[in-house]
């Protein structure tokens, strides 16, 4: 999917569909599908691109952050350059500090995201920043999006969603028929593009009468946290590589924005603002969603640990971890590891000694 996008981009836009890069969840790719454009996920997971980046900004900032502004400073991601407006999302103070430099040189959009998940207020707020997109991309590109577009891309997203969940599902066998390393390639960078939802089906086809790859020896693995983006895949793989299988992401690049659909019936606008509002992400508090989306998560796949991956200088899941850890020792009675590190692989081997250390943790458990 992942080797196919930048073909579908430049045909897009040499067809004269307007490209718009987004860089997080937050951002509803329905109202941009509806104004005819074409979203596409900009997060860098390049270890390469964050010297660049350095030039601009600091050292003791999220890889994520740095490793995508570096590809603006290189000129060295396609898919930014070819974009036509930037929407982004003031999920933490490093991603809004660095759009203020990026804003120089790409049109930009930023979305004010509330932070009180249960504050009637603060959706009314989000509810305004959604019909500001929704005026920005008509005037932007000159489009209406009308309410029969929004539904049609509503029901396009919906469709996607389910054959994602249906395709993750598989991991809740006992013995899954593939490594979470091999679920992760299944995910594109554009959403709503009609081959890739056919090669979700078709995916699904082949492994669900597929045999384990395990044989039930590895041991289960939930992984939580920050976004793991193309690219940024090291622990996921450290992780499998150490014997354990990711049965399940709660994260932006795993199961966290699919859970859920977008209601296709009433108020199409009001029904894209309640979905993504509920994103559990960490700049939320409290943060009462992700834990019980944490629960859910546990009981239908039944990780035998828990690993959190933390980017170095993510303040927001870094603090909550401590939260996340109590949940899973103290409530849900599961081994709980925190991984804290970047893009780099200098530390690759320390890693895979903690999680080889909690495997045998796991492992004894299991024989008691």
């Amino acid at each position: 999917m992942i080797s196919h996008c930048l073909d579908y981009t430049q045909a897009a836009k040499a067809a004269g569909r307007p490209i718009v890069g987004i860089m997080c969840e937050y951002t509803p790719r329905e109202l941009i599908m509806a104004a005819g454009a074409v979203p596409v996920c900009l997060c860098g997971g390049d270890v390469d691109t964050i010297v660049a980046a350095h030039k601009h900004l600091p050292r003791n900032l999220c890889p994520l952050i740095k490793s995508t502004y570096g590809y603006l400073v290189e000129g060295s991601n396609p898919f930014l350059e070819m974009a036509d407006l930037v929407v982004a999302e003031t999920t933490c103070d490093g991603k809004k500090k660095m759009y203020e430099l990026m804003a120089r040189s790409k049109p930009m959009h930023v979305l004010e995201l509330p932070q009180k998940e249960d504050d009637p207020v603060a959706f009314e707020h989000w509810m305004s920043e959604m019909k500001r997109l929704k005026d920005a991309l008509e005037a932007y590109f000159g489009a209406k999006i009308t309410d029969a577009k929004l539904r049609a891309a509503i029901r396009t997203m919906n469709k996607e969603r389910r054959l994602r969940r249906r395709l993750a599902g598989l991991m809740k066998a006992d013995d899954p028929p593939l490594h979470g390393r091999q679920l992760i390639e299944f995910k594109s960078s554009i959403s709503g593009i009609d081959a890739d939802l056919r090669m979700y089906e078709k995916a699904y086809e082949e492994y669900a009468g597929s045999p384990g790859v395990a044989g039930g020896k590895r041991v289960r693995v939930l992984m939580t946290g920050v976004p793991m983006v193309h690219g940024a895949e090291k622990v996921l793989e450290i992780i499998e590589d150490s014997g354990g299988t990711v049965v399940a992401m709660e994260n932006c690049t795993g199961l966290k924005p699919i859970l859920d659909d977008v209601d296709e019936k009433g108020d199409p606008m009001a029904a894209v603002a309640k979905k993504y509002f509920a994103l559990a992400c960490s700049v939320k508090t409290p943060n009462t969603a992700r834990m019980e989306s944490l629960k859910r998560i546990c009981d239908e796949y039944r990780p035998q640990c828990v690993i959190e991956l933390v980017w170095q200088a993510c303040l927001t899941y870094d603090v909550e971890s401590y939260s996340v850890k109590r949940l899973c020792e103290d409530e849900l009675g599961v081994p709980y590891l925190k991984i804290e590190t970047d893009y780099s692989p200098s530390d690759s081997a320390r890693i895979a000694m903690r999680v080889q250390a909690l495997f045998e943790t796991v492992r004894g458990v299991a024989k008691a």
